[in-house]
């Protein structure tokens, strides 16, 4: 199966982007279809053959009347222009709209003239409203359900004309073309307040850098970054970001993350010191040699996944998909209902009739299949100004429901930067058991390994040494000059039935055997992180149980969650059995996490509800392996993302709410106003003012959380 991911911009709104996914996932090409309206993005999985953007956009034709753009991710993203082509001839047909009314009120005010104001208004409501009328009658003629918000206001345009037409009423003409107009005014200003806070989103999270500085031969020249290839050279100065991964092979500078990682303090880097696409030099100058190209960087990497975020939909976001399905035929029937009952019982059609209009358009659900999906997406932009990538909106609302955090120890709740405390040998000198040592883990990545290997020359042992392997764990085994090493913990060496007397110390403990015989150990410490304390306090004033799983030593183990004041830990595991434990905790009504390093516990964090890989930045593994990737290792980041998780929610269940209760009490308050025949207190343009300016300020209300601070209980 074939998946990709495109740049879809043109809908009108949220209910079409739905009604679109509906038919290209008909389509038996495509085996699943998914449109981000809030992140203008497609999401397609093809059963067999791939669809071009041509091809797809030729699908979407068949319901959708809207210029819809599809383009490639690689493209640069589209910035939205106020006067665009279709703007402009909209403001001139409101302007055609606003004259035809004007000229009504001041020139035909006599009965005498209701004919010539009856051509009039045709006139300006067939150029008001043409665009909406066309695309009723498409999706009519393509089979489509047409009960959405341009049927409603068709409806009720033309249904207030009519009235105006029967019994006379001019003023009732001026109702039906103000209806039309006042929505296609909304239709502007809802298309510029959700284009600027798509754009204020990604612009939060789009890190692209404009151009990198190539040194070539003794010239210095400006290329895209897409067009720099390994082992290329960069000057990047004072000012500028960095183009793409690399290593600093001279100078030396501050170096500003936090577009990655979220914090804002300045980094050191020079000579030898990896560096990050996307981020910023705020002094000094530095060459970098490139390691990654543009498109395997960790900067393009971070960008793809918040990008493609909204392939695996909230709970909101279905039942805002399944609420639209739902609710606007319902309206619509009421409305109906309302209209013709009213109508017959009372004998006064003209008053029910007006009423049953005034409520299809109280009734449109644009304010919630716009704001809801929108405010997801930002918690997305907000999360990722602070570090933390997700990979979709749906573990944010699994987010809200959890109970349990299992965790690392090693590189999560602590540095994961070893230092040699001790060095016991049994057999030999110190020298002879750490050269030992070095040969055995010189291959390793373990933070254990890399501070045995520190400080050591390495350089002929690929010449000494064989079949290296490294088992997830235990430790490492390996040939050095013919003789087998065993480098790891107790377990190792009494799988390999090596005689030997457990050491008691404080700290981690790496045994070392040759040719199965004992030669020794030596103890590592390693220190705690600054603000793990603080992540285990605050989820304990959620009522959030936090759980160390590790492959350490008991007494280790123990020592830590009496520091941290964890209750519940489960020592010298291996992965599978940290998988284990978890999964006693998984298929409950509760959600549980799993918090590791992305290195050794890759199974764990797959297995959990939500997996967190900790300190990713250009880590592949913890990336692919995780769903929510913390881009430094600070653990409070952890904490943060379950607080973004509850501010989404929240602003998702407010809009909601607070649209369904205003919807409903303008319904009832038109009704109740009716029955004691003052039907004229909410005139229908008030009814489409409460619609289109309840979705702009509920649209608001969503980009607002992009500029929401963490707040953080006091501990």
């Amino acid at each position: 199966m074939n998946k990709k991911t495109y740049i879809i911009t043109g809908f009108d709104c949220a209910n079409c982007a739905q009604k679109s996914e509906a038919h290209l996932n008909r389509c038996e090409l495509i085996d699943k279809a998914v449109i981000d309206f809030a992140g203008d993005r497609l999401h397609v999985s093809f059963a067999d053959k791939e669809l071009s953007p041509e091809e797809l956009k030729n699908i979407i034709a068949e319901v959708e009347d809207d210029p819809i753009e599809i383009k490639e991710l690689g493209n640069k993203r589209n910035k939205y222009k106020f006067f665009n082509k279709e703007n402009i001839i909209l403001l001139c047909r409101i302007l055609v709209a606003v004259l035809v009314m004007v000229f009504s009120l001041t020139l035909l005010r006599d009965e005498q003239y209701f004919w010539y104001d009856f051509a009039l208004y045709i006139f300006g409501l067939l150029v008001i409203s043409y665009d909406v009328f066309w695309k009723v009658i498409k999706h009519i003629i393509s089979k489509e359900n047409p009960i959405d918000e341009y049927l409603l206001m068709s409806l009720t345009s033309v249904g207030a004309f009519i009235v105006a037409s029967v019994s006379k009423e001019t003023h009732i003409f001026m109702e039906s073309l103000m209806v039309m107009t006042l929505f296609q005014i909304g239709e502007i200003i809802e298309g510029v307040a959700t284009s600027k806070s798509k754009e204020a989103i990604m612009s939060a999270v789009e890190l692209r850098v404009e151009k990198a500085n190539k040194v070539v031969g003794n010239d210095v020249i400006n290329v895209k970054p897409e067009e720099l290839s390994i082992d290329d050279v960069v000057i990047v100065s004072i000012g500028e970001q960095i183009p793409t991964d690399g290593i600093v092979i001279s100078g030396e500078a501050e170096i500003d993350t936090s577009s990655l990682t979220g914090e804002f303090v300045p980094v050191s880097s020079k000579e030898g010191l990896e560096v990050f696409a996307g981020c910023l030099i705020k002094s000094g100058s530095i060459r970098v040699r490139v390691t990654r190209t543009y498109e395997n960087s960790a900067v393009a990497k971070v960008v793809e996944l918040i990008s493609n975020s909204g392939a695996k939909k909230s709970k909101a976001d279905e039942f805002v998909t399944k609420f639209a399905r739902w609710y606007t035929p319902i309206i619509f029937i009421i409305s109906i209902l309302v209209g013709v009952i009213g109508g017959a019982v009372t004998s006064n059609w003209r008053e029910w009739i007006l009423l049953g209009l005034k409520m299809l358009v109280v009734g449109c659900p644009c304010a919630i299949v716009i704001s809801v999906p929108l405010a997801y997406f930002a918690s997305i932009g907000l999360a990722s100004k602070n570090g933390i990538v997700v990979k979709g909106t749906n573990y944010l609302d699994q987010l809200v429901d959890l109970k349990k955090v299992g965790t690392d120890k090693t590189g999560t709740l602590t540095e994961g930067v070893f230092e040699i405390t001790k060095i016991v040998p049994v057999n030999g000198s110190e020298k002879e058991l750490l050269n030992y040592l070095v040969a055995a883990e010189y291959l390793s990545n373990h933070p254990i390994g890399l501070a045995i290997c520190r400080h050591q020359d390495v350089s002929n042992l690929v010449n000494e040494t064989s079949d290296y392997q490294e088992i997830a764990g235990y430790g490492v085994s390996i040939k050095y000059k013919g003789q087998k090493l065993l480098a790891g913990n107790s377990k190792l060496l009494k799988e390999n039935g090596v005689v030997f007397e457990e050491a008691n110390e404080n700290g981690s403990v790496v045994y070392l055997s040759v040719d199965n015989h004992y030669y020794g150990y030596v103890v590592l410490s390693d220190r705690i992180k600054e603000d793990a304390k603080e992540m285990v306090n605050l989820f304990n004033k959620e009522n959030i149980e936090t759980i160390l799983l590790t492959g350490d030593k008991e007494n280790n183990a123990k020592a830590l969650c009496d520091e941290l004041g964890i209750k519940k830990h489960y020592s010298e595991l291996l992965p599978s059995e940290k998988l284990e434990h978890l999964e006693q905790e998984l298929g409950k009504k509760y959600v549980t996490a799993f918090v590791g390093d992305g290195i050794n516990d890759a199974a764990s964090i797959k297995g959990s509800d939500v997996g967190f890989a900790m300190g990713a930045i250009g880590s592949d593994v913890a990336v692919e392996s995780a769903d929510i990737v913390i881009m430094n290792d600070n653990p409070i980041k952890v904490y943060d993302i379950y607080r973004i998780a509850k501010i989404a929610r929240r602003v998702a269940v407010f809009n909601i709410v607070t649209a369904i209760v205003i919807k409903v009490s303008l319904e009832l308050a038109a009704v109740i106003t009716n029955l004691f025949g003052r039907g004229d207190i909410i005139p229908m343009w008030a009814a489409v003012l409460a619609d289109t300016g309840l979705t702009i300020v509920l649209v608001i209300n969503a980009l607002l959380i992009l500029y929401r601070k963490i707040h953080r209980k006091s501990v």
